[in-house]
């Protein structure tokens, strides 16, 4: 289910390609944002996914380099369709609109049992195991 926002008050710019975008820190990417990519692949939007470039720490093992392989690895049919791009972008601190400017903000609340994916417990099995 989604929510809208904030809903474009003017009709979307005139380019051609347009992307539903979704920034994160994707460590790792989970089958959570999966399903957060394919409700917008579902309506037959195509998907840019951003990756914020943060420093390697205890919450983020992963730097933004080895994250963008890992998702190009586990979406390479859909990236090599032109369905999805993925990006690096600078770490941010908030994401801020005026009004409608011609695109939507939209909130995808997932049913339970992707809600409960945990990024923070994958990593912490994946320490346990020792497979990081």
């Amino acid at each position: 289910m989604k929510n809208y926002l904030a809903k474009s008050a003017v009709p979307s710019s005139s380019s051609s390609k347009k992307y539903a975008m979704f920034i994160g820190r994707w460590q790792p990417l989970t089958e959570g944002h999966k399903w957060l990519f394919n409700q917008a692949l579902e309506e037959g939007k195509n998907v840019l996914v951003c990756i914020r470039d943060v420093e390697p720490d205890e919450k983020n093992p992963w730097d933004a380099r080895e994250i963008m392989m890992n998702i190009f690895n586990e979406l390479q049919d859909l990236v090599e369709q032109g369905k999805v791009r993925v990006i690096i972008i600078p770490d941010i601190e908030s994401i801020n609109i005026g009004r409608g400017v011609g695109y939507d903000v939209i909130e995808h609340v997932p049913p339970a049992d992707i809600h409960d994916i945990s990024a923070t417990k994958i990593r912490e099995q994946m320490k346990a195991e020792g497979k990081l």
